[in-house]
């Protein structure tokens, strides 16, 4: 018979020793966008990843104190922008509070009238499957309905800053 350990009092982390752990790791950028009604809504989130390609699912967390966050939930769709070394000034207008961040910004509606944004290094439009609550985000899991690949190189964000993902060496 196994006696079970007693539990561990909870850690308390720093938060800025956690936002210094964070910012080592290396991630892309992605504009997230979807229509509120008639008006395009977006923001740029680097809390994605591939699930699986058989079904072909993916995830984006954002955090529901966003202004985009609530059209987000209501959607039954959204795209999935990843952002490109040509859209810097897009990525800036997105990570911002702007009211209208898609001022001056290129789009057309995708399959499912997602906004899908110009000059972006590729876009998927999803299909929202579910959503998870997970403490100061939810959690989008999401079904791939339609996708394409552009040009340009996609941006790299670490520590911090962009990078042109282009001048990056490969390791041997």
């Amino acid at each position: 018979m196994s006696v079970a350990a007693p539990a561990a009092a909870p850690v308390v982390l720093d938060a800025d020793l956690l936002k210094q752990v964070n910012r080592r790791f290396v991630t892309g950028v992605t504009l997230v966008t979807t229509m509120d009604g008639e008006t395009p809504r977006g923001l740029a989130v680097n809390a994605f990843a591939n699930i699986s390609l058989d079904p072909p699912t993916v995830m984006v967390c954002v955090q529901r104190t966003s202004s985009t966050h609530d059209c987000l939930f209501r959607a039954t769709h959204l795209a999935i922008n990843i952002a490109s070394t040509e859209q810097m000034d897009v990525m800036g207008a997105f990570a911002g509070k702007s009211a209208d961040k898609f001022a001056g910004v290129d789009w057309t509606p995708g399959v499912h009238g997602s906004p899908v944004l110009a000059r972006s290094s590729a876009h998927m439009e999803v299909e929202i499957r579910e959503r998870l609550q997970a403490s100061t985000h939810t959690v989008f899991i999401c079904r791939v309905v339609d996708a394409s690949v552009g040009e340009a190189a996609p941006v790299v964000y670490s520590a911090g800053r962009f990078y042109d993902s282009e001048g990056l060496d490969p390791l041997a």
